[in-house]
């Protein structure tokens, strides 16, 4: 064995001798396969599900658009040169969306709805789904005074109608004919507050609501006449070479939904993070398996050595085994990855776009793969590290390797490598890589607090004074002695519970917010397309019914900034952050004075009477994150028109009180002339719910054509879908929570052998199994309280962080959290670890004894 053969004679060696030794089965690995299998599923059934929803937008690109290409355009229309160039491109079918109120004719009832008007050409891809299913044109047909209009079957339940009754709109009579089940554009028109109601462009031009200044977006969709000619992606830069100023936005059918994929793709990614969260904590399980396993090894090691078997020989032999194991745990994780999307797309269906067939997406398999070999390496090379250290004595006597000593340094650089590949792989593979950085920081940080932690707890176990209940003193003598499991059960545990503690609290501040506290300092109402016009009166019937209200009305338009500078937006580098700001229009504004709930960090403010170049003032936290200074320009787009303004001055803008707020204003005479509606918000925190009902329906019936928008309905729609992605984030924290049981498991199994000679030992000098089982149920009851009391201060200043800093919301400490963490800690370590020590307690005495 220790002649000089060549390094592959060498491996076959010890790849024979690995698997010869695996015929006995993986007795001893199975917390290490489901560790490894558990979190290779997470990360593969997460990526795979992105990916088939990500494929599945990109093969219905057409229908999701409803058109090859898709020019919108805010506030204005088409001018005649603009559809003269449509026209040529292909087959175009416009459309109109906007949110107005929908009332019964006796105006005794109003909702919001999402309306959207179409033409004849409409859809040029895909199918409209109504009850009854028949042609638009039938749909759409007028009757009499009344023009036909599709529901969705919420907005019927809201009024309390049916197919077939009236409804008034704008100015407009409107009779619904059908109950809208599917359009087939609608992801890709993005998120909406309220029903959809769609009419013709006839209907919309009689109910009056499109006037100076009104929010609304035209759509011009086009079918191509030859697609192979007209490549998608040249189309956006010939458009805006030939209309430099139009200031639409264009989308290609190769990008339907980008808002849509970017959700999915952050959503995946925060899913995979944690996904990785539970293989890290798995990976605290193999570890302890290896150890176990190679403790469990001592005889077989020392016979090697005493037969002259290199150190180098047994570390490979062994590392061969644990890679096989490893692979057989992945080969299961990835079997289970790739059936998530099949159970998935199941509940998603009618949803989000879904593959019309079941596939497998190798290459989220590949990359779980990766993450789970790679995290198996990285935490069992340690351990393996210590078999050569295993002396050939250990064949004679009950000995093995010394566990305080630290490997050679081949070992300690491999696993280091390892790591460091684990964290490269996160990193590139991340959409956000700040976030994905910080994620690991914070996994790497809370290792080495957990480890501080148990030291803390050994110490304090140590050095605490002597109890007279003997089962008591011997739990607290378990805590602190040489190769006790408290740095297993502390590091084990507390990652699991952390993330449950940091998820947990981030969905009841969330929570509390949008049902409680949110809803008592936004307004009451915001109200949009306010004519110039109608102030007066609007202000007076609001006054009436809501006397003690607090009015604030600012003028409205729409704008998309177009260039930092003048360089072209689409060349900078924006980190993720800032993004939204770059994404559609935004709404703008101009101002004499400093806005409410808005103050100054830096600059100066312009006089009232301000005549000289136009400026503008931005948010400071947003200018920083898209890396604006003072004296920068920037452009907007507003109505066709490109308007350039230096920056003046930042402000700090209460984004969380829902207030009227924007990212830019602009001093009054950069919009002088500029056609515009108006936008006010109703502030009443004493008005009831019957008096909001009633001031509603009134200025429903007197203004028509103004959008009221109550912030506690729309509250209760984003708290609907906080409640569906609570479920996604519910389970990902199950999965890293279940690889922290099983890791829990493995470690209390890997002590079961001290545990056996201690619990012999004690019963030969006369202790009782009751006495035992007490001092062994004080051990973990104090080491599950340590867990969770750590848990609760870093998964609350995790939390805390998310909250306050990333979302800017209060955030508050939840007793209930803190309640169910302690009883989860205490159920998991109590209960476990006792139900493994109970075996321990019935072993015979002879046979342990004659190996000490």
């Amino acid at each position: 064995m220790t002649g000089a053969a060549s390094p592959t004679a060498w491996l076959s060696l010890a790849a024979r001798f690995a698997v010869r030794e695996m015929r006995g089965g993986l007795r001893g690995f199975y917390i290490f396969l489901a560790c490894i299998a558990l979190g290779t599923a997470a990360i593969a059934g997460v990526n795979s599900v992105s990916r088939a929803i990500s494929s599945a937008i990109d093969a219905q690109g057409q229908s999701l658009l409803a058109a090859d290409v898709r020019f919108q355009l805010r506030n204005r229309v088409a001018t005649a040169e603009e559809r003269a160039y449509f026209d040529k491109l292909g087959t175009v079918s416009v459309s109109s969306d906007l949110r107005s109120m929908a009332r019964l004719p006796d105006g005794s009832d109003q909702a919001l709805v999402e309306l959207k008007a179409v033409d004849g050409a409409y859809p040029l891809y895909g199918t409209v789904e109504t009850s009854p299913q028949r042609s638009l044109a039938e749909l759409f047909a007028k009757e009499g005074e009344s023009y036909g209009a599709l529901a969705a079957p919420l907005l019927l339940e809201r009024l309390g109608i049916r197919v077939g009754d009236e409804l008034r709109l704008g100015t407009a009579r409107i009779r619904i004919t059908a109950t809208l089940n599917r359009e087939p554009d609608a992801l890709s028109e993005g998120f909406g507050l309220a029903p959809r109601l769609m009419i013709s462009t006839e209907a919309l031009a009689a109910t009056g609501l499109v006037q100076t200044g009104s929010l609304v977006e035209h759509a011009y969709k086009i079918r191509l006449h030859d697609p192979a000619e007209n490549k998608l992606s040249s189309i956006r830069k010939q458009s805006e070479k030939a209309f430099p100023s139009a200031g639409w936005s264009v989308r290609t059918s190769n990008n339907a939904a980008p808002a849509l994929s970017n959700n999915i793709t952050r959503f995946s990614q925060f899913l995979t993070l944690v996904g990785l969260t539970a293989l890290i904590v798995g990976g605290v399980g193999v570890a302890n398996a290896v150890r176990a396993y190679i403790d469990s090894k001592r005889g077989v090691i020392a016979t090697f050595k005493c037969l002259g078997a290199p150190a180098g020989l047994i570390s490979a032999m062994y590392l061969i085994q644990i890679s096989l194991i490893a692979v057989i745990g992945i080969a299961i994780g990835l079997v289970l990855g790739a059936l998530i999307p099949i159970v998935a797309m199941r509940f998603l269906q009618g949803i989000l776009p879904v593959p019309s067939e079941i596939a497998v997406y190798p290459a989220a398999l590949v990359l779980a793969a990766g993450f789970g070999l790679i995290t198996a390496l990285a935490f069992a090379i340690m351990p393996l590290g210590h078999a050569r250290e295993v002396p050939a004595t250990a064949l004679f006597r009950e000995q093995g390797f010394e566990r305080r000593r630290l490997p050679a340094w081949p070992y300690i650089l491999g696993a280091g490598l390892f790591l460091a590949a684990l964290a490269g792989l996160a990193v590139l593979t991340a959409y956000d890589r700040t976030i994905a950085l910080v994620f690991l920081g914070s996994i790497a940080f809370a290792f080495i607090v957990l480890r501080l932690v148990a030291f803390l707890v050994t110490a304090i176990a140590r050095r605490a004074p002597r109890v007279n209940s003997p089962a008591l003193r011997l739990a607290i003598g378990n805590i602190h002695r040489p190769g006790a499991l408290t740095p297993s059960v502390v590091l084990s545990l507390g990652l699991g519970l952390t993330l449950l503690v940091t998820l947990t609290l981030i969905d009841g501040n969330l929570r509390r917010e949008l049902t409680g506290s949110l809803p008592e300092r936004a307004p009451n109402f915001f109200f949009i397309d306010i004519q110039r016009a109608d102030l007066e009166g609007f202000r007076a019937l609001l006054k009436k019914n809501m006397p003690d209200g607090k009015i604030i009305e600012v003028p409205m338009l729409r704008g998309r900034i177009v260039a930092f500078n003048g360089e072209d937006i689409s060349r900078r580098n924006v980190p993720p952050a800032g993004r939204w700001v770059l994404q559609g229009d935004r709404g703008i504004t101009y101002a004499k004075n400093v806005p409410e709930n808005s103050t100054l960090a830096q600059g100066e403010w312009w006089p009232a009477d301000y005549s000289g170049e136009p400026l503008v003032s931005f948010s400071a936290e947003e200018a920083g994150e898209l890396g604006l200074k003072l004296g920068d320009t920037v452009t907007v787009n507003v109505l066709g028109r490109n308007v350039t303004a230096r920056i003046a001055n930042f402000r700090n803008v209460e984004w969380e009180s829902l207030s009227i707020n924007f990212v830019m204003v602009f001093s009054p005479n950069t919009f002088a002339g500029a056609p515009h509606a108006w936008l006010a918000t109703m502030i009443d925190p004493k008005a009831t719910a019957e008096q909001e009902a009633t001031t509603l329906r009134a200025l429903t019936n007197a203004y028509p054509t103004i959008t009221s928008v109550r912030v506690k309905d729309a509250l209760e729609i984003v708290s609907e879908l906080m409640n569906q992605l609570a479920v996604a984030i519910r389970a990902a924290a199950a999965v890293a929570l279940i690889a922290s049981v099983l890791v829990l498991a493995g470690a209390l199994a890997a002590g079961n052998r001290a545990r056996t000679h201690d619990a012999v030992v004690l019963k030969t000098l006369g202790a009782t199994r009751r006495t035992l089982i007490r001092a062994f149920g004080y051990e973990y009851m104090m080491l599950g309280l340590a867990t969770a009391v750590f848990a609760l201060f870093s998964g609350g200043v995790a939390a805390w962080f998310v909250v306050s800093r990333i979302m800017t919301l209060p955030s508050r400490f939840l007793p209930d959290v803190a309640i169910m963490t302690v009883v989860i800690a205490l159920l998991m370590t109590v209960g476990i670890g006792l139900a493994g020590t109970w075996r321990v307690l019935g072993q015979k005495a002879a046979p342990v004894l004659r190996e000490l």
